[in-house]
């Protein structure tokens, strides 16, 4: 299969280069001018550079399926409600218009699960049809971007997905995130203060989440015109202090780990887990 990738110099998109390619897919790949992989890639994809605003339409001829990775907003310092919306709902909608006019028939797009936002809290599992109540502009981009999904799908009838990931972590993470931060502090030698620990999250390995975008591409379980809603994770929660404890001994850490010494966020949701 051929596709069409967006976001392949990100997080989860580099560790989804390096699945295609060990699956014998081909990929072209989208990237801003100047922005590198964080992981090294097993074999390079056919690099386009520019942004979704772009006329892609060449390239996409070419392909089979488009998978739609790229976002703005997943560092939370970029929070322009105007800018959030641009990316992630026109520029993108603009882009998928795009490969269906191009007769691609399939797309995979990356959702959030902060799409769910305060709706989340109220269950023990969520299942893809809690209410999108999200708490952040981010995810307020993400839900509007999964209805322009459905817009789409409904009235050209093609067969999407969109993916919501849960807590995503593993090589290539943004610095400031938690596991990049608690293995930086444990290779260092230092101590690493955190909160109590009582979050209840499924944390799922980037590999695993990359894996079920190309997954999702060949599933045949799909009707035209349905848009799909899926859930990312493992299905096993887990305490935050936990996941601590087994990484930071998995490093062989000579640090201490502080837990109970920060404060818990504002309005912090103390249980987050998908229904998978």
């Amino acid at each position: 299969m051929r596709i069409f990738l967006t976001g392949g110099t990100g997080f989860i998109g580099s560790h989804f280069l390096n699945v295609a390619h060990a699956a014998g897919h081909e990929v072209v790949a989208l990237r801003r001018p100047g922005s590198i992989p964080p992981i090294p890639l097993t074999s390079e994809p056919q690099w386009i550079e520019g942004s979704l605003a772009d006329d892609h339409r060449d390239s996409l001829a070419e392909c089979d399926a488009l998978v739609h990775l790229a976002a703005a907003g997943v560092n939370p310092s970029d929070d322009d409600l105007e800018d959030l919306f641009l990316i992630n709902v026109h520029q993108s909608l603009s882009l998928w218009t795009q490969a269906v006019h191009c007769g691609i028939r399939k797309l995979v797009l990356c959702g959030s699960c902060f799409e769910y936002g305060a709706s989340g809290q109220r269950y023990e599992y969520i299942p893809i049809t809690a209410p999108l109540e999200p708490t952040n502009a981010y995810g307020c981009s993400k839900a509007a971007a999964t209805f322009a999904a459905y817009g789409l799908c409904l009235t050209r009838e093609i067969k999407c997905s969109v993916l919501r990931p849960f807590h995503v972590f593993g090589d290539g993470e943004a610095p400031h995130r938690f596991w990049a931060s608690l293995k930086a502090a444990a290779l260092s030698g230092q101590d690493f203060p955190m909160t109590e620990g009582q979050q209840v999250r499924d944390f799922v390995p980037v590999k695993d989440v990359a894996t079920s975008f190309i997954d999702e591409l060949t599933r045949n379980d799909q009707e035209p015109g349905k848009l799909k809603l899926r859930n990312i994770g493992t299905g096993a929660p887990q305490h935050l202090c936990d996941f601590a404890q087994y990484w930071w001994k998995y490093w062989s850490a000579s640090g201490k780990l502080f837990i109970g010494k920060e404060s818990y966020r504002p309005n912090e949701v103390m249980r987050y887990i998908p229904e998978v």
